[in-house]
């Protein structure tokens, strides 16, 4: 018996982590809930993520829920994709101006 994570997305900011499971616990057990936030300002960022105790109830939430009204937006419920590695980001010391970077002074 292996869980199976949602993708929940185009929710209203007020919707609580308690709503959610309310209304996923209908389709079988709920193991988490996850609303993702801004990690600055602490917002909600209006998606979120449901891991259902079993593959079946997670099939059987999303073939209820995907398309339904909750909090007064049509929500959208998808099979989560694992996340992808991101690239490295620029930034630091490379590139631009100064020190051998192709402008700057010359000698």
């Amino acid at each position: 018996m292996s869980s199976a994570k949602l993708y929940v997305g185009n929710l209203n900011y007020s919707t609580t982590e308690a709503a959610i499971n309310e209304l996923f616990a209908q389709h079988g057990e709920v193991a988490a809930v996850n609303l993702i936030t801004d990690r600055d300002s602490g917002r909600p960022k209006g998606f979120g993520f449901v891991e259902m105790a079993t593959a079946e109830a997670a099939e059987a939430a999303k073939a209820a829920l995907d398309g339904t009204e909750l909090d007064g937006r049509t929500i959208k419920v998808d099979t989560a994709k694992e996340p992808q590695p991101r690239a490295p980001r620029g930034g630091g010391y490379g590139g631009g101006g100064g020190y051998g970077g192709g402008g700057g002074r010359r000698w």
